[in-house]
Protein backbone atom coordinates (compact mmCIF):
# COMPACT_ATOMS: atom_id res chain seq x y z
CA UNK A 1 0.00 0.00 0.00
CA UNK A 2 1.35 3.39 -0.98
CA UNK A 3 2.05 5.90 1.75
CA UNK A 4 1.49 9.64 1.63
CA UNK A 5 4.42 11.73 2.88
CA UNK A 6 3.69 15.37 3.72
CA UNK A 7 6.92 17.41 3.66
CA UNK A 8 7.85 20.25 6.01
CA UNK A 9 9.84 23.23 4.68
CA UNK A 10 13.02 22.23 6.52
CA UNK A 11 13.14 18.92 4.62
CA UNK A 12 13.32 20.76 1.28
CA UNK A 13 15.94 23.15 2.67
CA UNK A 14 17.97 20.21 3.97
CA UNK A 15 17.66 18.33 0.66
CA UNK A 16 16.04 20.15 -2.31
CA UNK A 17 15.94 16.80 -4.17
CA UNK A 18 13.96 15.11 -1.40
CA UNK A 19 10.68 15.14 -3.35
CA UNK A 20 12.17 12.49 -5.68
CA UNK A 21 13.39 10.16 -2.90
CA UNK A 22 10.22 8.53 -1.60
CA UNK A 23 10.15 5.76 -4.22
CA UNK A 24 6.63 4.69 -5.27
CA UNK A 25 4.91 6.66 -2.51
CA UNK A 26 2.98 9.91 -2.80
CA UNK A 27 4.60 13.19 -1.78
CA UNK A 28 2.46 16.15 -0.73
CA UNK A 29 3.84 19.67 -0.34
CA UNK A 30 1.47 21.97 1.61
CA UNK A 31 0.92 25.48 0.22
CA UNK A 32 2.43 27.06 3.42
CA UNK A 33 5.70 25.30 2.52
CA UNK A 34 5.73 27.03 -0.89
CA UNK A 35 5.10 30.34 0.87
CA UNK A 36 7.99 29.76 3.27
CA UNK A 37 10.32 28.76 0.43
CA UNK A 38 9.34 31.95 -1.38
CA UNK A 39 10.43 34.03 1.64
CA UNK A 40 13.68 32.10 2.07
CA UNK A 41 14.75 32.22 -1.59
CA UNK A 42 15.97 35.81 -1.41
CA UNK A 43 19.56 36.66 -0.65
CA UNK A 44 22.79 34.64 -0.53
CA UNK A 45 23.91 31.56 1.34
CA UNK A 46 23.02 27.89 1.26
CA UNK A 47 19.50 28.31 2.71
CA UNK A 48 18.49 30.75 -0.03
CA UNK A 49 20.13 28.52 -2.64
CA UNK A 50 18.28 25.44 -1.34
CA UNK A 51 14.96 27.30 -1.36
CA UNK A 52 15.47 28.37 -4.98
CA UNK A 53 16.61 24.86 -5.94
CA UNK A 54 13.53 23.28 -4.33
CA UNK A 55 11.17 25.74 -6.02
CA UNK A 56 12.83 25.11 -9.37
CA UNK A 57 12.36 21.35 -8.97
CA UNK A 58 8.68 21.86 -8.16
CA UNK A 59 8.25 24.24 -11.08
CA UNK A 60 9.73 21.69 -13.51
CA UNK A 61 7.06 19.21 -12.43
CA UNK A 62 4.41 21.53 -13.82
CA UNK A 63 5.55 20.57 -17.33
CA UNK A 64 4.65 16.94 -16.61
CA UNK A 65 1.07 17.46 -15.51
CA UNK A 66 -1.34 19.08 -13.12
CA UNK A 67 0.56 19.63 -9.88
CA UNK A 68 -2.68 20.21 -7.98
CA UNK A 69 -3.95 16.76 -8.98
CA UNK A 70 -0.61 14.97 -8.63
CA UNK A 71 2.32 14.66 -11.07
CA UNK A 72 3.48 11.11 -11.75
CA UNK A 73 7.20 10.43 -11.20
CA UNK A 74 9.40 7.76 -12.83
CA UNK A 75 9.44 5.90 -9.52
CA UNK A 76 5.69 5.41 -9.66
CA UNK A 77 5.00 7.96 -6.94
CA UNK A 78 3.35 11.35 -7.29
CA UNK A 79 4.03 14.90 -6.14
CA UNK A 80 1.10 17.13 -5.25
CA UNK A 81 0.79 20.71 -3.99
CA UNK A 82 -2.00 20.72 -1.40
CA UNK A 83 -3.99 23.91 -0.93
CA UNK A 84 -6.40 24.13 2.00
CA UNK A 85 -8.53 27.29 1.68
CA UNK A 86 -9.39 29.54 4.59
CA UNK A 87 -6.51 28.51 6.87
CA UNK A 88 -6.44 31.01 9.70
CA UNK A 89 -3.69 33.62 9.48
CA UNK A 90 -3.43 33.29 13.24
CA UNK A 91 -1.87 29.85 12.77
CA UNK A 92 1.91 29.66 12.65
CA UNK A 93 3.46 28.17 9.49
CA UNK A 94 4.20 24.96 11.43
CA UNK A 95 0.59 24.65 12.54
CA UNK A 96 -0.65 25.35 9.02
CA UNK A 97 1.47 22.46 7.73
CA UNK A 98 0.19 20.16 10.49
CA UNK A 99 -3.40 21.21 9.77
CA UNK A 100 -2.92 20.49 6.07
CA UNK A 101 -1.54 17.04 6.86
CA UNK A 102 -4.50 16.37 9.18
CA UNK A 103 -6.96 17.30 6.41
CA UNK A 104 -5.16 14.89 4.07
CA UNK A 105 -5.34 12.17 6.72
CA UNK A 106 -9.07 12.72 7.14
CA UNK A 107 -9.68 12.54 3.38
CA UNK A 108 -7.44 9.53 2.70
CA UNK A 109 -8.89 7.57 5.62
CA UNK A 110 -12.18 7.63 3.71
CA UNK A 111 -10.35 6.20 0.70
CA UNK A 112 -8.54 2.87 1.29
CA UNK A 113 -7.06 4.04 4.61
CA UNK A 114 -3.71 5.01 3.14
CA UNK A 115 -1.20 5.98 5.85
CA UNK A 116 -0.26 9.68 6.03
CA UNK A 117 3.14 10.63 7.46
CA UNK A 118 4.38 14.14 8.18
CA UNK A 119 8.13 14.37 7.48
CA UNK A 120 9.92 17.13 9.38
CA UNK A 121 13.41 17.75 10.68
CA UNK A 122 11.93 19.92 13.43
CA UNK A 123 11.50 17.93 16.65
CA UNK A 124 8.80 20.31 17.93
CA UNK A 125 6.74 19.85 14.76
CA UNK A 126 6.95 16.06 15.08
CA UNK A 127 5.84 16.25 18.72
CA UNK A 128 2.92 18.55 17.93
CA UNK A 129 1.86 16.37 15.00
CA UNK A 130 1.78 13.18 17.00
CA UNK A 131 -0.06 14.93 19.84
CA UNK A 132 -3.02 15.47 17.47
CA UNK A 133 -2.97 11.93 16.14
CA UNK A 134 -0.77 12.41 13.07
CA UNK A 135 2.20 10.10 12.56
CA UNK A 136 5.45 12.05 12.07
CA UNK A 137 9.08 11.17 11.44
CA UNK A 138 12.43 12.68 10.56
CA UNK A 139 13.73 12.72 6.99
CA UNK A 140 15.75 9.51 6.79
CA UNK A 141 17.06 9.28 3.24
CA UNK A 142 20.56 10.55 4.06
CA UNK A 143 20.88 9.14 7.58
CA UNK A 144 23.81 6.80 8.03
CA UNK A 145 25.40 4.86 10.87
CA UNK A 146 28.48 3.72 8.91
CA UNK A 147 30.76 5.84 11.10
CA UNK A 148 29.91 3.58 14.05
CA UNK A 149 31.36 0.52 12.32
CA UNK A 150 34.67 1.88 11.04
CA UNK A 151 37.40 4.40 11.81
CA UNK A 152 39.27 2.30 14.36
CA UNK A 153 42.90 1.24 14.13
CA UNK A 154 42.71 -2.51 13.50
CA UNK A 155 44.31 -4.87 15.97
CA UNK A 156 46.64 -7.80 15.32
CA UNK A 157 43.75 -10.26 14.97
CA UNK A 158 41.46 -8.00 12.94
CA UNK A 159 40.95 -8.36 9.20
CA UNK A 160 40.54 -5.51 6.73
CA UNK A 161 36.89 -4.75 7.70
CA UNK A 162 35.64 -5.55 4.19
CA UNK A 163 36.00 -1.97 2.95
CA UNK A 164 38.29 -0.49 0.29
CA UNK A 165 39.15 2.90 1.81
CA UNK A 166 42.45 3.36 3.62
CA UNK A 167 42.62 1.83 7.10
CA UNK A 168 45.44 1.16 9.56
CA UNK A 169 46.52 -1.99 11.37
CA UNK A 170 48.70 -2.18 14.47
CA UNK A 171 50.74 -5.40 14.60
CA UNK A 172 53.24 -5.59 17.44
CA UNK A 173 55.61 -2.64 17.03
CA UNK A 174 54.58 -2.02 13.45
CA UNK A 175 51.77 -0.03 11.85
CA UNK A 176 50.52 -0.93 8.38
CA UNK A 177 48.50 1.12 5.94
CA UNK A 178 45.98 -1.00 4.03
CA UNK A 179 44.46 0.19 0.75
CA UNK A 180 42.01 -1.52 -1.54
CA UNK A 181 41.41 -5.18 -0.82
CA UNK A 182 44.75 -5.93 0.83
CA UNK A 183 47.55 -3.65 -0.38
CA UNK A 184 49.79 -3.16 2.66
CA UNK A 185 52.55 -0.64 3.36
CA UNK A 186 54.52 -0.23 6.56
CA UNK A 187 54.17 3.20 8.15
CA UNK A 188 57.28 5.00 9.34
CA UNK A 189 56.76 5.57 13.04
CA UNK A 190 57.61 8.60 15.15
CA UNK A 191 57.19 11.15 12.36
CA UNK A 192 56.52 14.70 13.58
CA UNK A 193 54.92 17.63 11.75
CA UNK A 194 56.07 21.18 12.44
CA UNK A 195 57.62 19.73 15.62
CA UNK A 196 54.20 18.39 16.72
CA UNK A 197 54.96 14.87 17.95
CA UNK A 198 52.21 12.20 17.86
CA UNK A 199 51.17 11.07 21.32
CA UNK A 200 49.50 7.76 20.45
CA UNK A 201 49.08 5.25 17.63
CA UNK A 202 45.88 6.90 16.42
CA UNK A 203 47.73 10.19 15.88
CA UNK A 204 50.56 8.39 14.08
CA UNK A 205 48.03 6.90 11.68
CA UNK A 206 46.33 10.28 11.25
CA UNK A 207 49.66 11.94 10.38
CA UNK A 208 50.36 9.29 7.75
CA UNK A 209 46.93 9.82 6.17
CA UNK A 210 47.29 13.60 6.28
CA UNK A 211 50.66 13.65 4.46
CA UNK A 212 49.98 10.89 1.94
CA UNK A 213 49.15 12.58 -1.41
CA UNK A 214 47.38 9.44 -2.65
CA UNK A 215 44.76 9.91 0.07
CA UNK A 216 42.84 12.88 -1.31
CA UNK A 217 40.00 12.92 1.23
CA UNK A 218 40.48 12.46 4.99
CA UNK A 219 37.82 12.44 7.70
CA UNK A 220 38.98 12.74 11.31
CA UNK A 221 36.40 12.44 14.07
CA UNK A 222 36.77 12.43 17.83
CA UNK A 223 35.89 14.32 20.96
CA UNK A 224 37.49 17.58 22.07
CA UNK A 225 41.23 17.43 22.60
CA UNK A 226 42.03 14.39 20.47
CA UNK A 227 44.23 16.47 18.16
CA UNK A 228 42.14 16.45 14.97
CA UNK A 229 42.50 20.12 14.08
CA UNK A 230 46.08 20.71 15.20
CA UNK A 231 47.32 17.68 13.24
CA UNK A 232 45.42 18.74 10.11
CA UNK A 233 46.86 22.27 10.34
CA UNK A 234 50.40 21.05 11.02
CA UNK A 235 50.20 18.64 8.07
CA UNK A 236 48.94 21.37 5.75
CA UNK A 237 51.57 23.91 6.80
CA UNK A 238 54.34 21.29 6.61
CA UNK A 239 53.47 20.27 3.04
CA UNK A 240 52.99 23.85 1.87
CA UNK A 241 56.27 25.25 3.24
CA UNK A 242 58.75 22.45 2.50
CA UNK A 243 61.36 22.80 -0.28
CA UNK A 244 59.20 21.06 -2.87
CA UNK A 245 55.69 21.96 -1.70
CA UNK A 246 52.81 19.72 -2.69
CA UNK A 247 50.26 22.49 -2.24
CA UNK A 248 50.19 26.20 -2.96
CA UNK A 249 48.20 27.21 0.10
CA UNK A 250 46.39 25.92 3.18
CA UNK A 251 42.71 26.88 3.17
CA UNK A 252 40.79 26.64 6.43
CA UNK A 253 37.03 26.99 6.85
CA UNK A 254 34.44 26.12 9.45
CA UNK A 255 30.66 26.57 9.62
CA UNK A 256 29.44 29.73 11.30
CA UNK A 257 27.28 28.06 13.95
CA UNK A 258 27.12 29.65 17.43
CA UNK A 259 26.99 27.76 20.73
CA UNK A 260 24.36 29.46 22.86
CA UNK A 261 23.01 32.91 21.95
CA UNK A 262 24.30 34.43 18.73
CA UNK A 263 26.19 37.72 19.10
CA UNK A 264 24.42 39.08 16.03
CA UNK A 265 25.96 41.61 13.63
CA UNK A 266 29.74 41.91 13.73
CA UNK A 267 31.44 45.06 12.36
CA UNK A 268 34.43 45.20 10.06
CA UNK A 269 35.59 43.54 6.83
CA UNK A 270 35.20 39.84 6.14
CA UNK A 271 38.38 38.90 8.05
CA UNK A 272 37.19 40.82 11.12
CA UNK A 273 33.73 39.26 10.89
CA UNK A 274 35.21 35.76 10.67
CA UNK A 275 37.76 36.27 13.46
CA UNK A 276 35.51 35.23 16.41
CA UNK A 277 34.39 32.09 14.55
CA UNK A 278 37.96 31.22 13.63
CA UNK A 279 39.43 31.70 17.11
CA UNK A 280 39.64 27.90 17.67
CA UNK A 281 41.77 27.72 14.51
CA UNK A 282 44.00 30.53 15.78
CA UNK A 283 44.35 28.73 19.13
CA UNK A 284 45.64 25.63 17.33
CA UNK A 285 47.97 27.73 15.19
CA UNK A 286 49.39 29.23 18.40
CA UNK A 287 50.25 25.70 19.55
CA UNK A 288 52.06 25.03 16.26
CA UNK A 289 54.05 28.28 16.07
CA UNK A 290 54.99 28.16 19.75
CA UNK A 291 56.26 24.57 19.62
CA UNK A 292 60.08 24.75 19.91
CA UNK A 293 62.18 23.37 17.05
CA UNK A 294 64.67 21.79 19.45
CA UNK A 295 67.26 24.44 18.60
CA UNK A 296 68.40 27.14 21.02
CA UNK A 297 69.85 30.62 20.77
CA UNK A 298 71.21 32.33 23.87
CA UNK A 299 69.65 29.51 25.94
CA UNK A 300 66.24 30.36 24.44
CA UNK A 301 64.29 27.78 22.49
CA UNK A 302 63.80 28.80 18.85
CA UNK A 303 60.38 28.58 17.23
CA UNK A 304 60.01 28.21 13.46
CA UNK A 305 57.53 31.08 13.09
CA UNK A 306 57.20 34.43 14.88
CA UNK A 307 53.43 34.14 15.21
CA UNK A 308 50.45 32.69 13.38
CA UNK A 309 49.72 36.06 11.75
CA UNK A 310 52.90 35.55 9.72
CA UNK A 311 51.37 32.42 8.20
CA UNK A 312 48.30 34.40 7.13
CA UNK A 313 50.10 37.55 5.98
CA UNK A 314 52.60 35.54 3.91
CA UNK A 315 49.80 33.70 2.15
CA UNK A 316 50.75 30.28 3.48
CA UNK A 317 47.38 29.99 5.18
CA UNK A 318 44.07 31.56 4.21
CA UNK A 319 40.81 31.65 6.14
CA UNK A 320 37.95 30.84 3.77
CA UNK A 321 34.30 31.88 4.18
CA UNK A 322 32.07 28.96 3.22
CA UNK A 323 29.29 31.44 2.37
CA UNK A 324 31.13 32.45 -0.79
CA UNK A 325 32.61 29.13 -1.87
CA UNK A 326 29.95 28.22 -4.44
CA UNK A 327 31.29 28.61 -7.99
CA UNK A 328 34.95 28.60 -6.99
CA UNK A 329 37.62 26.21 -8.28
CA UNK A 330 40.47 25.41 -5.89
CA UNK A 331 43.45 23.55 -7.41
CA UNK A 332 46.58 22.56 -5.48
CA UNK A 333 45.20 23.52 -2.08
CA UNK A 334 45.33 21.77 1.26
CA UNK A 335 41.72 22.35 2.30
CA UNK A 336 40.65 21.87 5.95
CA UNK A 337 36.99 21.95 6.96
CA UNK A 338 36.78 22.11 10.75
CA UNK A 339 33.59 21.28 12.73
CA UNK A 340 32.23 19.54 9.63
CA UNK A 341 29.53 17.80 11.69
CA UNK A 342 27.60 21.09 11.55
CA UNK A 343 27.29 20.93 7.76
CA UNK A 344 24.38 19.47 5.81
CA UNK A 345 25.07 16.71 3.25
CA UNK A 346 24.34 19.28 0.53
CA UNK A 347 26.98 21.62 1.99
CA UNK A 348 29.61 18.87 1.94
CA UNK A 349 28.80 18.11 -1.70
CA UNK A 350 29.14 21.82 -2.55
CA UNK A 351 32.51 22.05 -0.80
CA UNK A 352 34.09 18.89 -2.16
CA UNK A 353 33.07 19.67 -5.73
CA UNK A 354 35.10 22.91 -5.50
CA UNK A 355 38.34 20.90 -5.26
CA UNK A 356 40.53 21.18 -8.35
CA UNK A 357 43.47 19.10 -9.53
CA UNK A 358 46.06 18.42 -6.84
CA UNK A 359 43.85 19.47 -3.92
CA UNK A 360 43.57 17.45 -0.73
CA UNK A 361 40.60 17.98 1.56
CA UNK A 362 40.42 17.16 5.27
CA UNK A 363 37.18 17.13 7.28
CA UNK A 364 37.39 17.21 11.07
CA UNK A 365 34.59 17.10 13.62
CA UNK A 366 32.96 15.56 16.67
CA UNK A 367 29.85 13.56 15.77
CA UNK A 368 28.68 13.82 19.38
CA UNK A 369 28.61 17.62 19.20
CA UNK A 370 25.97 18.91 16.76
CA UNK A 371 25.12 22.61 17.06
CA UNK A 372 22.93 22.94 13.94
CA UNK A 373 19.21 22.69 14.86
CA UNK A 374 18.01 20.27 12.16
CA UNK A 375 20.98 17.87 12.12
CA UNK A 376 21.89 14.92 14.30
CA UNK A 377 24.74 12.42 14.52
CA UNK A 378 23.36 10.35 11.64
CA UNK A 379 22.17 13.05 9.24
CA UNK A 380 25.00 15.60 9.21
CA UNK A 381 27.40 16.19 6.35
CA UNK A 382 30.43 14.57 7.98
CA UNK A 383 28.58 11.30 8.69
CA UNK A 384 27.14 11.42 5.17
CA UNK A 385 30.63 11.86 3.65
CA UNK A 386 31.95 8.88 5.61
CA UNK A 387 29.02 6.71 4.54
CA UNK A 388 29.43 7.57 0.85
CA UNK A 389 33.26 7.45 0.64
CA UNK A 390 33.92 4.40 2.84
CA UNK A 391 34.73 2.20 -0.19
CA UNK A 392 36.84 4.74 -2.09
CA UNK A 393 40.57 3.95 -2.17
CA UNK A 394 41.56 7.65 -1.99
CA UNK A 395 39.65 8.14 1.28
CA UNK A 396 40.61 7.55 4.91
CA UNK A 397 38.39 7.75 7.98
CA UNK A 398 39.87 7.68 11.48
CA UNK A 399 38.06 8.11 14.78
CA UNK A 400 40.47 9.44 17.42
CA UNK A 401 39.40 8.38 20.91
CA UNK A 402 42.21 9.41 23.24
CA UNK A 403 42.17 13.03 24.43
CA UNK A 404 45.66 14.55 24.60
CA UNK A 405 44.78 18.16 25.43
CA UNK A 406 44.91 17.66 29.18
CA UNK A 407 43.78 15.23 31.86
CA UNK A 408 40.97 17.65 32.78
CA UNK A 409 39.78 17.92 29.14
CA UNK A 410 39.72 14.13 28.82
CA UNK A 411 37.83 13.82 32.10
CA UNK A 412 35.26 16.41 31.00
CA UNK A 413 34.75 14.78 27.60
CA UNK A 414 34.23 11.40 29.27
CA UNK A 415 32.03 12.41 32.21
CA UNK A 416 30.05 15.29 30.74
CA UNK A 417 29.20 13.95 27.30
CA UNK A 418 25.65 14.99 26.53
CA UNK A 419 23.07 12.59 25.17
CA UNK A 420 23.44 12.46 21.39
CA UNK A 421 21.16 9.62 20.39
CA UNK A 422 24.02 7.74 18.75
CA UNK A 423 23.55 4.78 21.09
CA UNK A 424 19.90 4.34 20.13
CA UNK A 425 18.78 1.39 18.06
CA UNK A 426 19.95 2.31 14.55
CA UNK A 427 16.98 0.57 12.90
CA UNK A 428 14.74 3.33 14.21
CA UNK A 429 16.47 5.78 11.88
CA UNK A 430 16.76 3.70 8.74
CA UNK A 431 13.33 4.10 7.08
CA UNK A 432 12.17 0.56 7.81
CA UNK A 433 8.54 1.23 7.04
Amino acid sequence: MKKTFVLDTNVLIHDPESIFKFEENNVVIPMPVIEELDKLKKGHGEIAYSARHALKNIDLLRDRGNIAGGVLLETGGTVTIEYIPHLSDALSPDNKIITTAMRILESTNKDKYRPVILVSKDTAVRIKAESVGLYAEDYKNDKTAVFQQYGNVLGDKDYTNGILSVRYKNSGEDIYRIQGEDKRSRVKRGKSLENIIPKNIEQECAIDALINPDIEVVALTGSAGTGKTVLALAAGIHQTTKKSPLYEQVLVARPVVPMGNDLGYLPGDIDEKLAPWMQPIFDNLEVIVNTPTGQFKDNTAISKYKNYQYLIESGILHIEALTYIRGRSLPKRYFIIDEAQNLRPLDVKTIITRCGEGTKIVFTGDLHQIDTPYLDAMSNGLAYLIGRFINEENFCYLNLKESVRSRLAEQGARLLRSFSGVSLNVSRYMNKE
